[in-house]
């Protein structure tokens, strides 16, 4: 079991960004495939991202359509954590995020992950 702790979050007007992180802990940090989600209140878990390590410089990156372009998974593996840097938020981008982490392969599907953070609450102001 890999234990999640997520950071970052907080109250943004429109436009503005902010910077989520993720510390992992309990498993070799660079095997994982780590992946973000989001749940708005009355909505299902949904996909935003998700990043694995090839090795060397090599990384492979997935994003959802709603955040391509404005958002950007980065990974630090001496570090063991992952960030999710959000720019030009909207109103709908207010949700909590969620930080999950599976063996090796990315996925879009949550419940292919098996470890999760707590959560962090984006809220942007329109």
């Amino acid at each position: 079991q890999v234990q999640l702790v997520e950071s970052g979050g907080g109250l943004v007007q429109a436009g503005g960004s902010l910077r989520l992180s993720c510390a992992a802990s309990g498993r070799t940090f660079s095997d994982l495939a780590m992946g973000w989600f989001r749940q708005a209140p009355g909505k299902e878990r949904e996909f935003v991202t998700t990043i694995t390590w090839s090795g060397g410089s090599t990384y492979y990156a997935e994003y959802a359509d709603s955040v391509k372009g404005r958002f950007t998974i980065s990974r630090d593996n001496a570090k063991n954590t992952v960030y999710l840097q959000m720019n030009s938020l909207k109103p709908e981008d207010t949700a909590v995020y969620y930080c999950a982490a599976r063996a090796r392969w990315a996925s879009r599907r949550p419940h292919e992950y098996d470890s999760w953070g707590q959560g962090t609450q984006v809220t942007v102001s329109s």
